[in-house]
């Protein structure tokens, strides 16, 4: 960890001018990582852990307010070391939770509803559908299905997808999600319906380089219109 000034930092570049702003986060020894971006891309939630005894413990989120170049950091009691915070449509944050997941308000942690039993999100891009309607989960143990659709008001899996990805970069449409598949002795990119059906293959991945922990993201954008 490289920090400035004993403080660890969040790089925002403009990909437009190509300037990279740097916004000061935590204090040494804290870290802030795993960002993820709000929806309105205006905030960025960040995930700070401390070692402790060898191992990194989880302490809560970092806000960056990257318009303002400000960062508040709000500590949570009783994380998971597995916990990581990531935004939901409406502008909470979400972090796993037990074998379901707990939703917070990002003002000041509290929590604002828990989703037990509703399975792990899927990760690691944006697990919730468009619309926000559907969040995409590893299934809970008592069903054979890998993968489950929940209703985020609820907690309630509204439908099991028959089709055992090696992992999500999450949706492709409202219907279609994005995985990694088994194919021969490689794997493939590809869109899913919930079905478990190929419906498109973006591109084939050796082994070796899934191996390597390959890592994608996506960009949505707007068709244009005439």
């Amino acid at each position: 960890m490289a920090y400035r000034s004993g403080y660890d930092a969040l790089q925002v570049t403009d990909r437009a001018t190509g300037r990279i702003t740097t916004i000061r986060t935590v204090k040494k020894p804290l870290t802030a990582s795993y960002a993820s971006w709000s929806r309105d891309a205006k905030r960025v939630a960040l995930t700070v852990e401390q070692k402790v005894r060898g191992a990194w413990q989880v302490l809560g989120f970092t806000v960056v307010d990257v318009a303002a170049r400000r960062a508040r950091t709000v500590r949570v009691a009783g994380l998971s070391r597995k916990a990581g915070f990531w935004w939901s449509p409406d502008g909470n944050l979400v972090s796993r939770h037990g074998a379901g997941l707990r939703v917070y308000r990002p003002s000041d942690g509290k929590v604002l509803r828990t989703l037990a039993g509703a399975g792990l999100p899927t990760g690691p891009e944006d697990a919730y559908s468009p619309s926000g309607r559907r969040l995409a989960t590893w299934c809970p143990a008592r069903f054979k299905e890998q993968l489950c659709l929940v209703d985020p008001a609820t907690g309630a899996i509204a439908r099991r997808v028959a089709a055992r990805p090696e992992a999500v970069f999450g949706w492709w449409d409202e219907s279609h999600l994005i995985a990694v598949t088994a194919h021969g002795r490689a794997y493939r990119l590809a869109v899913i319906d919930f079905s478990g059906k190929v419906t498109r293959v973006l591109a084939g991945v050796p082994a070796a380089t899934w191996r390597a922990d390959l890592w994608l993201s996506f960009a949505r954008t707007r068709a244009k219109t005439s």
